[in-house]
């Protein structure tokens, strides 16, 4: 067998085992050396495979769609710093627990820490920021490195969904020449199926649960972020009269059944920054299920609290519990504790939760209204969106305006972020991302910088069809920062937080042939969200002022204090 022949049957055997086992998302970036598994996966039928020049770009987009898959997507690089570039986006994978199956490029044993071009040390490239990595043998005419293919990438898909879920690394060196033979025939795969089995809790622990949940009224149910997950909860919800604090990323805000409102909780982080109200919902109990979520002030609340027990719903073993209030550590899937109640009544304690809830989504809703910062128009925004409609926010202002403007409805609205770092960058290419795998239409709600740092995120417009539409608040700086303490250093503040570039996006919109508005008003928006999307990505530049959304947010947040002062001091 020639060189040619036992490649193509290594490539082959390669995507063929990747399909076997489920895979059907590709992200290819242009490279040499990845050449035979690249031609490999474009030959497959049932792949679908998308490319972006951009290696960094290209990861987080691979990101996006299995965020929204829940499921693995091959990434694919040539070597050298092409795969260094895919390290930002495999720890945000890592720590938001997103599958993704890595698979790096490299020269042969022989060309490695010898001064060859394009070749840096790949071995644990990625560190512990993945679950699991393997440097796979070279091709040669040897039956049993097929077996040892086959048998490994069971094992790396297997460990990417294996709970919690997580990025995987192969490195595959290559040698010379690279053309595969495409006419060769696929191979038979011999490992025809691998399961993921499911975590439950023990028969005790549920016992005691059960009894817990029957007799206690003063409960909180805390969803965050991650769940696999949300089919069930409300008919457990709505069994067990608790009141709910929905994080916008457990998009439990949306399709929210009528009869579950008074228990979803959307306007929890106002009414906690107001100390008389906590006094009142001290919890005895809280469950949460999922990561942490946004809020700063929720995340006070419950560390001075410190509630007698304090259950923490995980699928891994890993403790996060950065608060150090957690009781109980259950390592089980959030819906094998979704049990059904019977005879339980709406409490006082609940109904605490629900009256201030109303009072601060009538300020909310009146701010709105009356005010035109980055929050008013961001809530223009989403009462915009329609059904179906995927919403993706970066991280920093956008997602905590999320938080706070995004009020619950029954429309079919799916939220998005990256925070498993909590970082800016990749925003725009997750949200291409995300949009690629669900086929919906989809809004990205960004910040300048944030646009700016992933703007190459773009390209992948180039090379398919999107439907996109970036609204960018573009506020000449970083806002986040405005609301923290050390904006209150004013000599060099501006210079090292506010970092104004003074650019707006009109000739972004043209190199990519975007349709493009420039908005000044919360009037003007709101008659650009009603024009129809006439381009596959449409951006909207919409230009705000720092220091007066710093100042109108603060307002709103004293508004609901006032009045929740009047009504439980009474």
């Amino acid at each position: 067998m020639n060189n040619t022949a036992y490649l193509t049957s290594y490539v082959n055997q390669f995507v063929e085992t990747v399909k076997k086992a489920g895979i059907k998302d590709v992200v290819i970036c242009p490279g040499s050396r990845s050449t035979p598994l690249a031609y490999a996966f474009a030959k497959s039928e049932g792949i679908e495979f998308y490319k972006q020049i951009d290696e960094r770009s290209a990861a987080f987009f691979a990101l996006g769609i299995a965020k929204a898959k829940k499921s693995p997507v091959v990434l694919l690089c040539t070597s050298g710093t092409a795969a260094a570039n895919f390290f930002p986006a495999i720890v945000e994978a890592y720590y938001a627990r997103i599958p993704l199956l890595v698979i790096t490029a490299d020269r042969p044993h022989e060309l490695r820490e010898v001064g060859a071009p394009q070749a840096i040390d790949q071995i644990n490239l990625y560190g512990k920021h993945v679950k699991w990595t393997v440097d796979f043998p070279i091709p040669e005419d040897n039956p049993e490195s097929l077996a040892f293919i086959e048998r490994h990438i069971h094992r790396a898909i297997s460990t990417t969904k294996t709970l919690p879920m997580g990025p995987v690394h192969i490195n595959v060196p290559f040698r010379e020449p690279l053309l595969i033979d495409m006419e060769q025939q696929l191979p038979v795969t011999q490992v025809h199926f691998s399961e993921v089995g499911k975590l439950v809790a023990s028969d005790d622990f549920m016992h005691w649960y059960r009894e817990l949940l029957l007799h206690e009224t003063n409960g909180l149910l805390i969803v965050g972020d991650s769940l696999q997950t949300i089919e069930g909860f409300w008919e457990f919800a709505r069994s067990l009269q608790w009141p709910v604090l929905a994080d916008p990323l457990s998009n439990l805000r949306a399709s929210v059944p009528e009869d579950c409102f008074h228990l979803c909780i959307d306007q929890y982080d106002a009414l906690l920054k107001n100390e008389v109200f906590k006094e009142k919902v001290v919890p005895q109990v809280v469950i949460r299920f999922g990561a942490q979520p946004v809020s700063k002030p929720l995340s006070l609340f419950l560390k001075a609290c410190n509630p007698k027990i304090f259950i923490a719903v995980d699928e891994s073993p890993i403790f996060r519990d950065s608060l150090q209030v957690v009781t109980h550590h259950i390592q089980a899937g959030a819906s094998s504790l979704w049990v059904q109640m019977s005879n339980k009544k709406t409490s006082t304690y609940l109904e605490n939760w629900s009256k201030a809830n109303d009072i601060a989504t009538k300020h909310i809703q009146l701010y709105i209204e009356q005010e035109a910062d980055e929050g008013a128009l961001a809530g223009v925004l989403f009462e915009t969106l329609a059904e179906g409609i995927d919403l993706f926010a970066s991280s920093s202002m956008p997602i905590r305006d999320v938080d706070t403007f995004f009020n619950k409805t029954s429309r079919d609205i799916q939220i998005y972020c990256n925070r498993g770092t909590n970082g800016i960058d990749g925003v725009v290419s997750t949200a291409f991302g995300v949009q690629a795998a669900t086929k919906r239409p989809g809004y990205l709600l960004i910040g300048d910088l944030a646009f700016l740092h992933d703007v190459n995120g773009l390209i992948i417009s180039r090379f398919q069809k999107s439907n996109m539409t970036i609204v960018v608040m573009n506020n000449d700086g970083g806002g986040i920062f405005s609301y923290l303490p050390q904006s209150t250093e004013g000599t060099y503040f501006e210079d090292l937080f506010g970092t104004p570039t003074g650019l707006e996006f009109s000739h972004i919109a043209a190199m990519y042939h975007a349709q493009y508005d420039a908005v000044h008003t919360k009037e003007d928006l709101k008659n650009v969200l009603l024009q129809p999307k006439i381009k596959d990505i449409r951006i909207i530049e919409v230009f705000t002022n720092r220091e007066e959304n710093t100042q109108t947010h603060r307002s709103l947040w004293t508004a609901i204090s006032k009045e929740l002062d009047v009504v439980w001091k009474a």
